[in-house]
């Protein structure tokens, strides 16, 4: 039988990359005790008041048909968030909702690629980009990013990667997997270099809430740059509820026009319960991400403070976010090699960064988000294979 070129093309770039996460799955499944530090699952409740919102949104009878934009008093919150945040002005008609940052990305990118179009991505790089960019046949081009510069990245490192056919600049800030947050000067700068070649400027910040010092900045904070620039973005991470599948895009009242037939294709609109409670959880003071920015800054700062004396590896705290990149290159092994080692002597679960691009190999990515006692077992399996203690 026949099947859609699009099957091919991400025909590997879908769950493969989580291997070693899905083994650690199928060993805590049948009855291993396993730490299970390999992916960004918020390990607390979601935000209370974002449940109670959605219980009395369910009584209320919130169970009906949307419409394919979204329900317009969670149109109406965004449209303010972004603008008390910008400064600027900004509408419902610049906001679209959708099942999730994820189903953002993918309609962003159907929206704006042609087959053979490129889009520039910082690498490393979370693992799903490389499928939403390939689905309409958009050609993926990673830029790499140094881990010296704290894996910033830069308009200097984007410049010679550009081409005729170069459609757009991905960024994640603040970033998965290295938390890195990209400063107000780098903005400018890779703004800048988006208006001299005509680039759109896609920006992921499912974590700006998580930022542990000082406050964030979107390109689109950036006036001159906002025609050109489309936010993604989530409930997941900052209430801690990625179950919720509740997510938008905030972009030029044109973009959203005109994906609007595709999203309504493909979804038609959320469900108006979630829209409800993510519209309180919203408007109401955010404990959850507080709650969590001390408690994976805390968790940081055991792995650093633990690992700290070992030979061969580095370790900082990240700016932001739910993980910790650990660089074990001076050890001369992968990063795979290393992680199912863990696995299989320690029982620790993380990822490697390979499966983050080119510029991940040699280091694993560990979740911020277990508890602190978990985080010691994490902290004890690491210096155990690192100074080859027997299992």
């Amino acid at each position: 039988m026949k099947y859609g070129d699009i099957t091919s093309r991400l025909a590997n770039l879908g769950g493969d990359k989580w291997a070693v996460h899905l083994k650690a799955l199928k060993m805590k499944a049948d009855g291993a005790d396993i730490v299970i530090a390999s992916i960004g699952e918020p390990e607390i409740p979601p935000s209370p008041i974002l449940m109670q919102s959605c219980h009395d949104a369910l009584t209320a009878g919130r169970a009906g048909y949307s419409n394919g934009q979204g329900e317009t008093d969670l149109l109406q919150t965004l449209a303010k968030r972004y603008a008390a945040r910008s400064g600027r002005a900004i509408t419902s008609a610049n906001v679209m909702t959708v099942p999730g940052t994820q189903t953002a990305l993918y309609l962003t990118m159907m929206g704006l690629l042609n087959p053979g179009d490129e889009v520039l991505v910082g690498d490393p790089f979370y693992v799903s980009y490389e499928g939403v960019v390939a689905a309409p046949g958009g050609r993926f081009v990673p830029v790499p990013m140094s881990a010296d510069n704290g894996f910033r990245l830069q308009a200097r490192d984007i410049a010679p990667h550009i081409t005729p056919r170069s459609r757009a600049i991905l960024l994640t800030t603040p970033h998965n997997p290295t938390g890195a947050v990209l400063r107000p000067e780098d903005l400018r700068a890779i703004g800048d270099l988006a208006k001299e070649h005509d680039l759109w400027i896609i920006s992921d910040e499912v974590y700006a809430e998580l930022v542990f010092d000082g406050a964030f900045t979107s390109p689109l904070d950036f006036a001159d740059l906002a025609e050109r620039t489309i936010v993604v973005s989530s409930i997941s991470k900052s209430h801690a509820a990625p179950g919720f599948r509740s997510g938008w895009i905030v972009a030029p009242e044109e973009f959203v026009s005109r994906v609007l037939p595709l999203s309504e294709t493909i979804l038609f609109g959320n469900q108006p319960f979630i829209a409800d409670a993510t519209e309180a959880a919203l408007l109401a003071p955010n404990t959850t991400a507080q709650d969590m920015r001390s408690s994976y800054r805390r968790r940081a700062q055991m792995l650093v403070d633990g690992l700290a004396d070992l030979p061969s590896v580095r370790i900082s705290l990240p700016d932001a976010g739910m993980f910790v990149m650990f660089d074990i290159r001076d050890t001369g092994r992968s990063g795979e090699a290393f992680a199912e080692d863990l696995l299989a002597r320690e029982a620790v679960s993380v990822l490697p960064g390979e499966v983050f691009g080119t510029q991940g190999a040699g280091f694993v990515r560990i979740s911020l988000t277990i508890t602190d006692t978990d985080m010691q077992r994490v902290v004890r399996g690491l210096a155990n294979v690192l100074k080859g203690v027997p299992a």
